[in-house]
């Protein structure tokens, strides 16, 4: 029962705050797909707000806010574990996603985001209510695909991490 509320509760409030999100936002993304824990998948979702970008100095690079939440299932590995992997884990994320302004290059779709986030639940790959989330992709028109990792870091043990395959649709609003 709680694992399916806490997605709930997390769709609740995001329904509550993307009217605002949606009209300071530049674009906005749903993004699903699997996490993986020491090998051991679950489902994953999120939703992302990038806003305005800024000019880093005189450079062709740009930073924008980044702000996202994310659900990611719980696994019942009890007994390769001792700490829980059970409960699912929302979050919370703020930072900055980086990219360049040339929008001939090839690589310009490229981009680079490092957000700080907060958690409901520590689990075995999750251990401290703190994480740190890196995420390298592709960002299309209307579609992405991210590769992220969100770990604390090793500031506290143990340190398993999630690793996380993401596709994701987006729009301008």
């Amino acid at each position: 029962m709680h694992a399916i509320s806490s997605p709930r509760r997390l769709a609740a409030a995001f329904a509550l705050l993307a009217p605002a999100l949606s009209q300071a936002a530049t674009h906005m993304e749903v993004q699903a797909g699997r996490s993986y824990m020491d090998s051991h998948g679950t489902h994953t979702a999120f939703v992302e707000a990038v806003f305005a970008p800024h000019a880093i100095g005189n450079s062709r690079y740009t930073w924008s806010p980044d702000l996202s939440a994310g659900w990611i299932d719980g696994r019942d590995l009890t007994k390769r574990y001792s700490q829980t992997t059970r409960p699912s884990v929302a979050l919370v994320a703020a930072g900055a996603r980086l990219r360049t302004t040339d929008r001939s290059a090839w690589y310009h779709p490229l981009f680079f985001s490092f957000q700080l986030a907060g958690t409901n639940h520590t689990t075995q790959a999750l251990s401290s209510h703190y994480q740190f989330v890196s995420t390298l992709g592709l960002q299309f028109e209307h579609v992405s695909f991210a590769i992220r990792h969100i770990s604390n870091g090793g500031l506290h043990h143990p340190n398993s991490g999630e690793t996380m395959a993401l596709v994701g649709v987006g729009f301008d609003p």
